[in-house]
């Protein structure tokens, strides 16, 4: 008798133990939430600044992947994360209309820049002509270095090439495949231009010395949005953390946060939710 109670509580354990088991992984798994993003958000310090705030408000905690805005965007299609902040709105109104992302809304906006060598060999340091600029880079015996990554800097750039209708020649013009980072450490060791926003401009400042030749050009506005990956497409998409997250980054606590982030006193993010 004591041996068929001892079978009897080890197969109850056993079973009790099967059920907790999943449940406690599903609790565990939604506490997580994956965030494709681009590399201007991480290298900025912005993310830093401001996932912090909302991790600990919802208890959430947030795995970010920064990587340019075209392979943002693919994770999503690929079901690996739950929500993407990118920065390219062609793109963005492509993956939601062929129905990867649900839920699309505004975040903030900050600039284009062209950034380069303090000698400026190019004469256009001054200039608040995105595309006179590129002409006379074209036009000029110097070096431009490209993102090369499908990025949303790497589509602006290539639209601004377009409208041109000319480029750097030869091996004056560089396709890196790189992030921003790698890209003005690149211009800076190469004596050459290229084109970033003016948030990781400011975080490499100091570390390359380029400088800032061309800005104020309309055509140079870059405005972010933020996307749900879309649940009926992936199964384990967290869609209520992804939800939370953009009603918090759209919230006026959220987008207080974002106008408050002023890394050496500079504001490189403004809020534009409500606008």
């Amino acid at each position: 008798m004591q041996r068929r109670l001892f079978s009897l509580a080890l197969v109850l354990g056993s079973t009790i133990g099967m059920s907790y088991a999943p449940a406690q992984a599903q609790d565990a798994k939604a506490q997580v939430l994956r965030l494709s993003t681009t590399t201007s958000t991480e290298n900025s310090g912005l993310l830093a600044y401001l996932l912090p705030s909302f991790e600990q408000k919802y208890g959430i905690k947030v795995n970010v992947i920064s990587v340019g805005t075209g392979k943002a965007l693919e994770l999503g299609k690929n079901g690996d994360v739950d929500v993407t902040l990118v920065h390219a709105r062609q793109l963005e109104d492509k993956f939601v209309a062929e129905g990867w992302g649900i839920d699309r809304r505004d975040v903030m906006y900050n600039d284009f820049i062209v950034v380069g060598p303090t000698a400026d060999p190019a004469g256009i340091k001054g200039s608040r002509d995105v595309l006179g600029a590129f002409r006379k880079i074209a036009s000029t015996n110097v070096k431009f270095i490209s993102r090369g990554d499908n990025s949303g800097t790497d589509v602006m750039e290539k639209g601004y090439w377009k409208e041109v209708g000319a480029k750097p020649q030869g091996s004056n013009y560089v396709s890196a495949g790189l992030g921003m980072g790698e890209v003005l450490n690149m211009a800076a060791e190469m004596n050459a231009y290229t084109l970033t926003d003016r948030a990781t401009y400011g975080a490499y400042k100091a570390k390359t010395g380029l400088a800032i030749v061309v800005e104020g050009d309309k055509r140079m506005f870059n405005p972010y949005g933020i996307i749900a990956v879309n649940p009926e497409k992936h199964k384990g998409i967290n869609y209520k953390g992804a939800k939370q997250l953009i009603e918090w980054m759209t919230s006026a606590e959220g987008q207080a946060k974002i106008a408050a982030f002023k890394p050496a006193g500079e504001q490189l993010f403004f809020p534009s939710a409500n606008r």
